[in-house]
């Protein structure tokens, strides 16, 4: 049995719920995921928007990152997303290496760093990587990567993953606002 506690640290982790992998993913579902994906740098810089450097510098939830770690983290996160979806697209199933996110927030550009510079790379980032998604066939969307310790990883659930990815961090903002 789950104690309050543990709860309420789940719901302080996954303000929105984990992410669950569709079963199957329909080219609706595709196109609703591509305008999650396009709206989430908006809704990241409207969710710090007014915020202060104290409060930027607060965690999200006890023992979690700052705010302005998470706002590095997001197009950390993406921009590999990106590379690994074109490497798809050009490559036969490549294996991607995978990277250590907790390390990466942990270097000084995450903890030191203007929010406003990831905020940037996110949009813009996020306005080729759209671009892509938006021209791409019903074939190229089963192209896959492999990653070592999941093994392989279509494209489709890869759009799945990031639609959920961005909302996720910005509950985390917000419920931290």
């Amino acid at each position: 049995m789950t104690t309050k506690p543990d709860m309420l640290a789940e719901t302080l982790r996954f303000p929105i719920g984990r992410f669950v992998v569709p079963e199957t993913i329909t080219p609706e579902m595709r196109a609703r995921y591509i305008e999650e994906i396009a709206a989430a740098p908006a809704a990241m810089r409207a969710a710090v928007k007014g915020l202060s450097e104290a409060q930027l510098d607060t965690p999200y939830r006890p023992g979690g990152w700052t705010i302005r770690q998470v706002v590095h983290h997001v197009p950390d996160s993406h921009l590999n997303a990106y590379v690994r979806m074109k490497l798809a697209l050009t490559e036969d199933e490549p294996t991607i290496t995978p990277y250590m996110e907790a390390r990466w927030a942990e270097l000084p550009d995450s903890r030191g760093v203007p929010v406003e510079t990831s905020l940037a790379l996110y949009e813009s980032m996020q306005s080729r990587w759209v671009y892509i998604m938006r021209s791409m066939t019903d074939a190229q969307w089963k192209r896959a990567y492999m990653h070592p310790e999941l093994g392989r990883y279509p494209l489709e659930r890869q759009a799945a993953l990031y639609a959920w990815h961005g909302k996720h961090h910005v509950a985390h903002i917000k419920s931290a606002t």
